[in-house]
């Protein structure tokens, strides 16, 4: 089973780009442990990994996808206006751990 911006998204996207409200982001941070807990119980093996790149390796990959043609596509508004939140996506992150 993998949850990959779906379940944890409310700590990260949704809060940064107001999607979510402060007491959706509270609650989730309340029922994430438990949730958590039910995968283990029900036998699930649950494995976390967080995968990271600097502010820079962002901003080179942003720019190959805005000049590359062939990877313009993997480029959206919304795309853009998370790449100036990167303090902020920075701060939802280390909240979260």
């Amino acid at each position: 089973m993998l949850f990959d911006r779906s379940w944890y998204n409310r700590s990260g996207v949704e809060r940064v780009m107001g999607f979510a409200s402060e007491d959706q982001v509270e609650q989730f941070f309340q029922d994430v442990p438990e949730f958590e807990r039910m995968l283990v119980r029900s036998g699930i093996r649950l494995i976390k990994y967080w995968f990271s790149i600097t502010d820079e390796e962002q901003q080179l990959r942003f720019l190959m996808r805005i000049h590359d043609p062939l990877k313009q596509w993997k480029l959206s508004p919304m795309d853009l206006q998370s790449r100036v939140r990167w303090e902020a996506y920075t701060k939802a992150k280390e909240e979260t751990f």
